[in-house]
């Protein structure tokens, strides 16, 4: 058939495939689990297959370090070729197991503007040219350098604006244009006009009021940036609670039709069963809701990536070929190897690191001997901890460990907790064996705890934020089935809900457990030990302190390494954000007890996210950070503090000194309340970009110059130290500072960077191009990208705050013009400052309304308002009921707005207001209105019309 021949063009064999499908199979294209066509030989397929940092969910594959990571080692090319591993595994395991999907869920685009998301470990950066950069880089290894055949289909996660797990799919993200422009949508951009993206993912929140599965700007700016089709899937159930829990829409139909018509082209719900989401658009042909139209422009997108994935070619295309089915090779090994290496970051070192041959080292902590893997993981092929890798490095003589678990024994009125005696053996986990984290649960072949005579010792550690664990002897952690029964069976936390966590809730002399996963409380019955309703009081015997054990070794070492972070899967994971930037108060008194003991104490923090750690930076000699480093974590970590390596990650994102320098968590005006490196006028624990090494380096001769459109930039970097080493060369650019303009622009942002190897003494000449438009910034007042007139400071460095030489450049811009208020009014949604209002939907399609929060008052400035040689009247556009006070000056004006009969029943109110010339405008809203515009005129107005 004409879909069969690669000779055609896409379009026409796009077309001719679709034209021999019914309504009924265009319509099954659309959920993730497309079922077969056979009389046309279509074979079944499915969207989605994780891969954020390795082939997840599917068994064994290479795991690399996690995005976050894989963000601070700053190099492009590393990522690359990443990103090339990771597609290559997925063909290879394609081959075998047709469950693995080639239209990859990643990476994931979100910036990290607020370091207490659960998900920051799935991110790259704060900066959305880092961002952008890394995302470009890994999308192009996944999807291949032939022209016109992919060896992976790629899709962006999230849209749009989605930092929060805390009421993930109910809250709304504030965001006004400039920070929509200037930072949300600049990093999905970027990556989109690559040309190495297949699609995207709606985030599960809202934006502005509207659920982002109904976003206009899926049309107004996403399919505005490349020519290719893009596809659009749907987060799971995201497509349900536009009904269910965001109550958006009153039936499943409209909001189904509503998802297809902004963009959405593949609902990802209630899982395998299709029927329930090809059911609803059925529906909504019926009425009118939809045209088969949509349903054709939806499938088309579908197909289009089918045809470039080789689907329908003879053999199925170049990547197909077994030949290039490349799984866990050697030079997969060397690179997960290499990446965990490149992500680490030297924080800060007074002399200690790194540690001379023969030096007698206590390894410590509750991570030293861990090689965690998070949610979107693969099953680990090979794994090496921080412990392993030293004992490797240093030898095993020379290492000494203590993890520095409190160690406990429970009592109740039945007498001891204790783990049954049992022959059962535990089935072994390892790379044979390919385990679904959404299955990891308690297992029941074991006998629950009991009470009795005889106690067993448990290790009990606080994760922070009231989560701890307990295990038993045998390695096994206290873990809840679904029968409510007790039992030490789980290899490690696990599972979408955890079911290995606890709270010790304070009660008398004593403690009430409290599962975390279900919310019951432990309690004996004749049965077995199980989670009930009714509490069961326990007291707390301490054998040993975790921190004394940890002194003990400390004191006989020469140095000590004190290993502390987080489980990914405990807290500060999907579904569950941050509440603090502090180390884990166990971890805390870990440190300091190795501290007070052995004063050559270096601080390794294995993490998915910055902590506050500024009493470790100020008392101890070294502190690292690394991301949880995937299979070579413990490997590369030791080669770092032996000196063979030296470090050069730079961190990704802006570590704060406490949780006082945060904003609110769903306050995503980065520039109103002053967030990430770009705003923030506070002085950071460790600045964006931050990282050292075992090296100097130099930074000299920064020419600059001005050609056209262009911005070249050059300057030198030198290798002044002792060893060879990495520097990542950071070049930003900061605006002319003009009071009269009253612009809110970034302290610095970053333009470019480039990693380099540099031998002792040698140098390299870098050289950059800068586009003048990436100077330019949302200007409001005419909604359009805008450059401002004036001299630039180019500026290189190693970091964001360590810059080294600067120049500037001479940008002769047309001057930012005042508002035309006059002749094109205001959006209420385009203002400069505000306090106390959030934007909302205009309606459940399009536009931006402003509401004062929870319906009390707020207010919006506007500056620089031209009114001309004069208005005498305003009109207003609102709906919802209140008063709106417009203070320009001396001159001000009420407007009141009677109940107009609902949020989307929007009516104009006039009023006399007397303004002219140019002058800023101070707007109140007071009470549950919804203010849209504002219009000015010369001549008297009727009060209303609809």
């Amino acid at each position: 058939m004409p879909f069969h021949d690669p000779e055609l063009p896409l379009d026409q064999r796009v077309d001719d495939l679709l034209s021999r499908l019914t309504t009924g199979e265009r319509i099954a294209l659309l959920h993730q689990f497309t079922p077969a066509v056979e009389r046309l030989g279509v074979a079944a397929f499915r969207t989605g297959q994780e891969a954020l940092h390795g082939v997840a969910w599917m068994g064994p594959a290479t795991v690399f370090p996690q995005a976050v990571g894989l963000g601070a080692t700053w190099n492009d090319d590393l990522v690359r070729s990443i990103g090339e591993a990771v597609a290559t595994e997925a063909r290879a395991m394609r081959a075998r197991d047709d469950r693995v999907g080639l239209n990859l869920w990643a990476p994931t685009m979100n910036l990290l503007r607020h370091p207490l998301w659960g998900r920051n470990e799935e991110g790259y950066s704060e900066d959305p040219r880092l961002t952008s950069a890394i995302a470009v880089a890994y999308t192009r290894g996944l999807r291949g350098d032939h022209p016109d055949h992919w060896r992976t289909a790629p899709v962006l996660k999230h849209w749009l604006a989605h930092n929060n797990e805390t009421d993930r799919d109910t809250s709304s993200a504030s965001v006004r244009p400039r920070v929509l422009h200037e930072y949300d949508l600049r990093a999905f951009r970027a990556a989109v006009e690559a040309g190495a993206v297949a699609g995207v993912m709606p985030a599960y929140n809202l934006v502005n009021g509207r659920p982002n599965h109904v976003s206009p700007h899926l049309r107004e700016h996403l399919r505005t940036w490349t020519d290719q089709d893009l596809l659009v899937c749907s987060d799971a159930g995201a497509p349900s609670n536009l009904v269910d829990s965001e109550k958006y829409f009153d039936t499943h139909e409209e909001a189904t039709a509503a998802s297809l018509l902004a963009g959405v082209d593949s609902f990802t719900d209630h899982g395998t069963d299709a029927s329930i989401i090809t059911g609803r658009i059925q529906r909504a042909l019926e009425p009118g809701l939809l045209t088969e139209a949509d349903i054709d422009t939806a499938a088309r997108r579908h197909l289009s990536v089918r045809f470039r994935l080789g689907e329908f070619d003879p053999g199925q295309g170049p990547y197909a070929d077994p030949a290039s089915h490349a799984f866990d090779t050697s030079g997969h090994q060397a690179l997960a190897q290499e990446a965990a290496e490149q992500a680490v970051v030297l924080l800060k070192n007074d002399g200690l690191l790194p540690l001379p041959e023969g030096t007698r080292i206590a390894v410590v902590g509750l991570l030293a001997d861990a090689c965690k893997t998070d949610w979107y993981s693969g099953t680990l092929i090979r794994r090496s901890t921080p412990l392993d890798g030293l004992r490797e490095r240093f030898g095993a003589d020379s290492i000494t460990f203590t993890e520095g678990v409190d160690r406990v024994r429970l009592k109740c009125a039945a007498g001891w907790l204790r783990v049954p005696d049992s022959d059962q053996t535990v089935p072994p986990q390892g790379p044979e064996i390919a385990l679904d984290p959404a299955l990891l649960t308690g297992r029941t072949d074991l006998a629950p705890l009991t009470c009795g005579p005889e106690p067993t010792e448990f290790a009990l550690v606080d994760w922070g934020c009231g989560t701890w664990t307990l295990r038993a002897p045998d390695g096994r952690y206290l873990s809840v089935a679904d029968d409510g029964f007790v039992r030490a069976s789980a290899d490690q936390p696990g599972g979408w809900v955890v079911q290995e966590t606890f709270a010790l809730v304070g009660h008398g002399d004593g403690y009430l457990i409290e599962h975390t996963g279900t919310g019951g409380y432990v309690s004996v019955a004749a049965d077995g030990v199980k989670v009930a309703d009714e509490p069961q009081v326990f007291t707390l015997e301490f054998l040993e302190r975790g921190d004394e054990a940890v002194a003990r070794a400390a004191a006989q070492a020469d140095a000590v390494i004190v290993v502390a972070g987080n489980d990914p899967h405990i807290n500060g994971r999907e579904t569950e954000d941050r509440t603090t930037l502090d180390l884990p108060p166990h971890q805390d008194r870990l440190w300091r007890a190795a501290r007070a003991a052995n004063p050559r104490t270096a601080l390794a923090l294995v993490s998915a996210y910055p902590y506050a750690v500024a009493d470790a930076h100020a008392q101890l000699p070294a502190l690292l950070w690394t991301a949880h480093g995937g299979q070579a974590a413990g490997t590369a970590l030791a080669r770092v503090v032996a000196g063979d390596v030296s470090p050069a990650g730079r961190l990704p994102q802006t570590w704060y000194a406490a949780d006082t320098d945060l904003p609110d968590l769903l306050d995503y005006d980065v520039i109103g309340s002053r967030q990430t490196y770009l705003y923030f006028d506070g002085t950071p624990l460790y600045p964006f970009g931050h990282g050292l090494g075992y090296s100097s380096f130099a930074y000299e001769d920064l020419v600059t110059a001005r050609e056209g459109d262009l911005i070249r930039v050059a300057f030198t970097v030198t290798n002044t130290g002792p060893r060879a080493a990495d520097e990542v060369a950071q070049l930003y650019t900061r605006a002319p500072r003009d009071p009269a303009a009253a612009l809110a622009l970034p302290h610095r942002q970053l333009m470019a960077h480039r990693r380099i190897h540099l031998a002792p003494g040698a140098a390299r000449r870098l050289e950059f191009q800068l586009p003048l438009s990436e100077l330019a910034f949302w200007d409001v007042r005419h909604d359009r990208w805008a450059v401002a007139p004036g001299a630039y400071e180019m500026l290189a460095g190693a970091s964001s705050a360590d810059i080294r030489i600067a120049a500037t450049v001479d940008v002769d811009a047309a001057p930012i013009a005042a508002r035309p208020v006059r002749e094109a009014g205001l959006a209420a949604a385009g203002y400069d400052e505000q306090d106390a209002t959030e934007i909302v939907d205009r309606t459940r399609t399009a536009g931006d309304a402003v509401r004062a929060v929870d319906g009390g008052t707020g207010e919006l400035l506007f500056r620089d308002c031209d009114f001309g040689d004069g208005v005498c009247a305003v009109s207003v556009e609102a709906s919802g009921e209140g008063a709106v006070d417009l203070i320009s000056g001396s001159t001000a004006t009420t407007v009141t707005v009677p109940a107009t009969g609902g949020a989307y029943d929007y009516r104009l109110r006039t009023s006399g207001f007397t303004a002219a010339g140019v002058r800023d405008l101070r707007v109140r809203l007071r009470g549950p209105l919804r203010l849209a515009r504002l219009a000015f005129t010369a001549t008297a107005q009727p009060r209303e019309t609809a």
